[in-house]
C-alpha cells in the first residue's frame, strides 16, 4: 500500500527542512539550530480534536519550562494556516505550528504511516515527537506517542526540572 516508511533513530542527524509557519514565514531547521536552540518537533493528526488539544495544551502549560531549558516547540499537522491560527487563538498556544498540507515533512520524518481502525487500513499521521539538539542530532524519537501525559514523560526523558 505504501513505499518504505522512514524510521528515524536517536543519534541520527535530523533531516533538514524548509517549511511554512502559520503566519506565512518560513522556517529552515538548520538555520533555527544554528541560533543555538534545540527543537521539539511534534506531529499531530488534526487541530482542535480532543487528543490533539490535550497534547497542545500540555505543551502550552510546560512551555516556559521547555523554553528555559533551551527548547523551541514547533507543532506540525496537515491543517491549513487558517485552521492553525484558530487553534492557536482558541487555546492560547505560545508556540509555532507548521503548515504541511502536502505531507512532505510528515513523510520526511516517517510519521505518515499505515494505520488501522475498526479493521480498515488507511494512511494517517502517527502522533510522534522528535527532539533535535543544536548539533542537528536526534536526542529523542517517539513514534506513536500517547497524547495524554506525553509532555511529562518527555520532560523526564530530557532531564528538565
Amino acid at each position: 500500500m505504501t513505499s518504505e516508511v522512514v524510521s528515524l533513530e536517536v543519534g541520527q542527524i535530523a533531516p533538514d527542512f524548509e517549511a511554512e509557519l502559520t503566519n506565512g514565514d518560513k522556517i529552515i531547521l538548520s538555520e533555527a539550530l544554528s541560533s543555538g536552540e534545540k527543537i521539539i518537533l511534534y506531529f499531530y493528526p488534526k487541530d482542535s480534536t480532543p487528543g490533539c488539544t490535550v497534547q497542545a495544551c500540555d505543551f502550552r502549560d510546560n512551555f516556559s519550562r521547555l523554553q528555559s531549558a533551551g527548547f523551541r516547540v514547533i507543532g506540525v499537522s496537515k491543517d491549513s494556516s487558517k485552521s492553525h491560527k484558530n487553534f492557536i487563538d482558541k487555546f492560547e498556544l505560545p508556540f509555532e505550528l507548521i503548515v504541511d498540507p502536502d505531507i512532505i515533512l510528515h513523510q520526511t520524518y516517517g510519521v505518515w504511516r499505515e494505520k488501522m481502525n475498526y479493521g480498515k487500513t488507511y494512511l494517517g499521521v502517527s502522533r510522534s515527537t522528535f527532539v533535535i539538539g543544536n548539533d542537528g542530532k536526534l536526542i529523542f524519537v517517539g513514534y506513536n506517542v500517547r497524547a495524554s501525559g506525553h509532555v511529562d514523560r518527555l520532560v523526564k526523558e530530557l532531564g528538565i526540572e
